[in-house]
């Protein structure tokens, strides 16, 4: 257990002097932490009377008798039920759930994205989100949904949270403050954070515009994968992935909640700040990770391995081996396999994927897929590299070759996904990527032992 203690309120963001300063390491860890000393009760959850006159309560991620329960307790100015009152239904139209299944709409095929441009509109967390695709259905809570994040605005005195879902955030431009419940986080390009379903936050903008990816995982929580024959190392380890320390807010202020519900918005006022949490203890916290300490594992000598390999985070699914999303890393790293093709094979998939640019160039398509944009193979849809890509690699000298200035990553669903209005009509969609393979020759002549 990790116990960490910070005088500080939300005013003033935990200082960043030393290193991760401010965070808590581990990734599922049950951790302690407290902004003023012996707010946190020890050795009980829920005693009489709490010091400062705070209310103990508790934040439940899973059913009370789950094998694996996540929960946090918490020590707070006021329970949460005071920080609710009269929702009003609201429309957020961008910001859609499934199933949104448009018979218009023809999600069958390849379909690929340039970045969604700024706009001079002021554009908050909630009011930024647009969504391009969803899967599943939110209602029975299987599936998921993918957004662009357009933000430039921050939110003043105006709180969120899902009841929906747990959000996983992957920037592409800019830097944003998430002032949560438990917290704070920062999150900037090469970096993701996970903000779990329930959770209560405020999101500011550090460096703007801001533009990045979100995947909205209906389902179970994300969680490491199982690394089989690799055994206990690489890939992503759970040292590195940083919970926030303790911080709260005692404001009172007209502000705002909003609440994502059964794929609704609703809104309601209250009189103060409910980033109110003086001290926590549990596993169920939000976390950020640095990309740049995924550590890949790959092919020492022949073959190309399954791009699963690459996977960072999975959240299951009742079906083992197959997941309800995988979010799969493709960063920087050494190719050294002999006599193999070596940038991802022509292939139909039974998972969906969709694809995200963070910066650079993608190996299997040079031209094309552009940082901030993003691509969709749908289910049993063939795909793989355009004829450069094949060329290329099909007559490249095999030694060995650092792959350089790529980050690319990969939200993958057992459900198809459909994409939406904004993606058909409002987002740029690539007209001609569905041509980019149409120059591949016939190469087949039959002549034994050519190749």
């Amino acid at each position: 257990m990790t116990k960490h203690t910070v005088p500080t309120r939300m005013q003033k963001a935990p200082s960043m002097a030393g290193p991760h300063e401010g965070y808590m390491p581990g990734f599922g860890n049950d951790y302690e932490t407290e902004a003023l000393p012996d707010a946190l009760p020890q050795g009980m959850n829920s005693p009489q009377k709490c010091n400062y006159g705070l209310y103990g309560e508790q934040l439940s991620g899973t059913a009370f008798t789950a094998e694996n329960v996540e929960r946090t307790w918490c020590y707070r100015i006021r329970p949460s039920v005071k920080h609710n009152n009269r929702y009003e239904k609201i429309d957020v139209p961008y910001w859609q759930s499934a199933p949104n299944v448009d018979p218009e709409l023809g999600s069958l095929g390849q379909y690929r994205w340039n970045p969604v441009p700024h706009t001079e509109k002021a554009l908050t967390w909630i009011t930024g989100m647009r969504t391009m695709t969803s899967a599943g259905d939110v209602n029975t809570q299987v599936g998921m949904a993918t957004h662009i994040y357009l933000v430039n605005t921050s939110m003043e005195d105006d709180y969120f949270f899902s009841a929906d879902s747990e959000l996983l955030v992957v920037p592409q431009e800019g830097v944003l403050r998430f002032s949560t419940e438990l917290g704070i986080i920062d999150v900037e390009p090469k970096e993701i954070a996970i903000l779990p379903r329930g959770l209560v936050y405020r999101v500011e903008v550090l460096e703007g515009p801001a533009r990045g990816f979100v995947c909205e995982n209906y389902g179970q929580k994300f969680e490491l994968p199982g690394r089989g024959p690799i055994g206990a190392n690489c890939m992503a380890n759970p040292r590195d992935f940083k919970a926030p320390v303790a911080a709260y807010e005692d404001r009172e202020v007209p502000s705002t909640v909003t609440v994502k519900w059964c794929g609704q918005f609703h809104r309601a006022d209250i009189d103060q700040s409910p980033l109110d949490v003086v001290a926590w203890h549990g596993n169920y916290a939000p976390v950020k990770y640095d990309l740049r300490t995924y550590c890949p594992v790959g092919a020492i000598l022949f073959d190309h391995p399954d791009p699963s390999i690459f996977t960072v985070l999975t959240a299951p699914s009742g079906q083992p081996g197959t997941a309800n999303i995988d979010f799969v890393l493709f960063r920087e790293r050494w190719l050294v396999a002999e006599d193999t093709f070596r940038p991802p094979w022509y292939h139909k998939n039974i998972m969906s994927e969709l694809m995200g640019n963070i910066y650079g160039q993608y190996d299997a398509k040079p031209e094309g897929f552009v940082p901030g944009g993003m691509s969709l193979h749908n289910m049993m849809m063939p795909h793989g590299p355009d004829k450069n890509a094949f060329e290329g690699a099909s007559n490249a000298n095999l030694g060995p070759d650092k792959l350089t200035n790529t980050m690319s990553f990969m939200f993958e669903t057992r459900f198809p996904q459909h994409i939406t209005q904004f993606a058909a009509n409002e987002a740029p969609v690539q007209d001609d990527y569905i041509d980019c393979w149409t120059d591949i020759e016939k190469k087949f002549d039959g002549t034994p032992g050519k190749k």
